[in-house]
């Protein structure tokens, strides 16, 4: 009992923290009481200056993933007057894209792809999926299903409670579109998965959901001996519209899973997504500005001490079912018009391919590349030294 009324007092204080930010972004990024304050007592330059660059990021609940891939952002891009992103904690996938549409000094948040098609088929918000728009895909989050000894397969879970994790997060967004696409009545309740997963030990609960990237620290933490073991969600037509293939896996939790054995499961893509805003409106003075600093500073986060998953980024990447900011478009298309200026040619396609070939016999012993677009890289370096000899 003292240790689940710890685990509520937690989850309430981080949802206080929560709402201190976002607090605290409002009061920065719209006009405020406190600055029409210091516009009376002659701080007025000082308030604009403070405020004409500045960033309102929605992350995620402090125990995801989201939170601190925002708090990298800020670490990286920021640039002093120039530009300033405030990470703010949330409750996730689902609610940042609410938070896009309707809550002052959020001007960028992370979400997953499912949300928007959630969203859309749960809300009665107008024109969703041209007025929320991606900037770039980021990194792959996997859909955890872990049941209790009992629970053999998905279908046991038919009737049963399952903890979707708090209300707006992502296994809140990702859990009732697949048990719905599976056909598989449960009765989803949404809390903390901390406090879901206590239920799950006194037995109320038959399972919990978390969408996150893995390993992540709730199962990390989780004792082999209690018999709580992770389930199998096969990949099918059913989900190819929104989710890819994946897999957790013994490396991933190495004291849950035996050695060598993996559990099937769905892949789901997390996007920075931003409001359609247009030239005319003063948000996309800020808003294009971050966008600049993100596709030109993206190799800042690909070094220590930023994330890992970093380097999976394809800014080109596409999302399917969702449009890509038709500023960040613009910058995109610049870039790669650069990369193909900077290119040597060569005189015939035939030599173009011949040459390719030879670098792909010379590279085949070296790591595999993170993105097509560094492996490009890599050749056109490879080529230039080759010409210089």
């Amino acid at each position: 009992m003292r240790q689940l009324i710890s685990h509520i007092m937690l989850g309430f204080s981080r949802q206080i923290l929560g709402c201190v930010l976002i607090v605290l972004v409002n009061s920065i990024a719209a006009p405020a009481y406190a600055q029409t304050t210091a516009r009376m007592a002659g701080e007025g330059e000082e308030a604009t200056r403070i405020n004409n660059w500045t960033i309102g990021l929605a992350g995620g609940p402090i125990e995801g993933a989201f939170i601190w891939y925002a708090a990298d952002l800020a670490t990286a891009l920021n640039d002093g007057d120039n530009l300033r992103i405030l990470p703010i904690i949330t409750s996730g996938a689902g609610n940042n894209i609410k938070d896009l549409i309707y809550l002052k000094g959020i001007d960028v948040a992370l979400t997953n792809t499912d949300a928007l098609e959630l969203i859309q088929r749960t809300t009665k918000i107008a024109n969703l999926k041209n007025r929320i728009q991606y900037i770039a895909p980021l990194f792959m989050t996997d859909f955890h299903v872990f049941v209790r000894p009992e629970i053999k397969t998905l279908e046991d879970l038919a009737g049963k409670k399952i903890g979707m994790h708090t209300p707006g997060g992502a296994a809140s967004v990702t859990g009732p579109l697949v048990f719905e696409r599976l056909g598989i009545p449960v009765t989803a309740v949404f809390v903390n998965n901390s406090v879901g997963y206590e239920k799950m030990k006194s037995g109320e609960f038959a399972a919990i959901l978390h969408t996150v990237a893995k390993p992540n620290d709730l199962f990390k933490k989780i004792k082999p001996d209690d018999g709580f073991h992770f389930l199998s969600v096969p990949y099918s037509a059913k989900f190819e519209d929104l989710y890819l293939p994946s897999a957790i896996t013994s490396e991933d939790y190495p004291h849950l899973i035996k050695s060598g054995e993996a559990f099937e499961t769905l892949a789901v893509t997390t996007v920075l997504a931003v409001y359609n805003w247009q030239k005319t409106n003063d948000r996309f003075r800020r808003v294009s500005r971050f966008i600049e600093y993100f596709v030109t500073g993206i190799e800042k986060l690909h070094r220590p001490p930023f994330s890992q998953k970093w380097k999976e980024v394809n800014l080109a990447g596409k999302v399917p079912g969702w449009t890509r900011y038709w500023y960040a478009n613009e910058l995109l298309l610049k870039r790669a018009a650069t990369v193909a200026r900077q290119a040597p040619q060569v005189e015939t396609a035939e030599a173009r391919e011949a040459l390719f070939r030879e670098f792909v016999e010379w590279s085949k012993d070296r790591p595999a590349p993170i993105n097509q677009e560094v492996y490009f890289r890599e050749f056109l370096d490879w080529r230039q030294q080759r010409q210089a000899r």
